[in-house]
């Protein structure tokens, strides 16, 4: 399967709809993303994925209560506090912002999941640490580093590639 790792969106509609374009271009089965969405009117471009789309909280998402009720509004998009595990044909995901440091290696440590997918630093990359791939996206932003991005995960082939917007 094809999956989508988005992070660090930060009310950013102009990427945020390329974002999108791109994913569905790919035709990805799934989105993650890792918080720092920050304003609940954003979850609307999320809404156009041609594939449903799960995200946690991140640390700079203040109004929890608004952006869950927004969420609730779609059909295909789902918000999970600031954790979530997802298993696809056997391949374990955990999903997390990352801003919680120790937490994150833990978890990362644990080599319990295939993939642990976060954001926060807004710097991209990919590592593997054992058997698990561990995945920072970038910011789809671009407002720290100036270089916009995402990473596609492909949990068959157990490979990832961070894609430039």
């Amino acid at each position: 399967m094809l999956v989508g790792a988005i992070s660090d969106s930060h009310d950013n509609i102009t990427l945020i709809k390329k974002a999108v374009q791109l994913l569905n271009e790919y035709k990805v089965s799934l989105v993650l993303h890792a918080g720092d969405f920050v304003s609940p009117f954003t979850i609307e471009y999320f809404k156009k994925l041609d594939c449903n789309f799960v995200g946690v909280f991140g640390n700079n998402d203040g109004d929890h209560q608004l952006l869950t009720k927004k969420f609730q509004e779609t059909t295909n998009c789902i918000i999970r506090n600031r954790f979530t595990q997802i298993t696809i044909d056997d391949f374990k995901i955990a999903l997390l912002h990352g801003d919680e440091t120790e937490l994150l290696d833990v978890i990362v440590e644990t080599g319990y999941f295939n993939a642990v997918i976060h954001g926060h630093s807004h710097n991209r990359g990919t590592q593997q640490k054992g058997k698990t791939l561990v995945i920072n996206p970038g910011e789809v932003c671009g407002y720290l580093t100036g270089k916009p991005s995402f990473a596609l995960l492909d949990t068959k082939k157990y490979e990832t590639k961070i894609i430039e917007l």
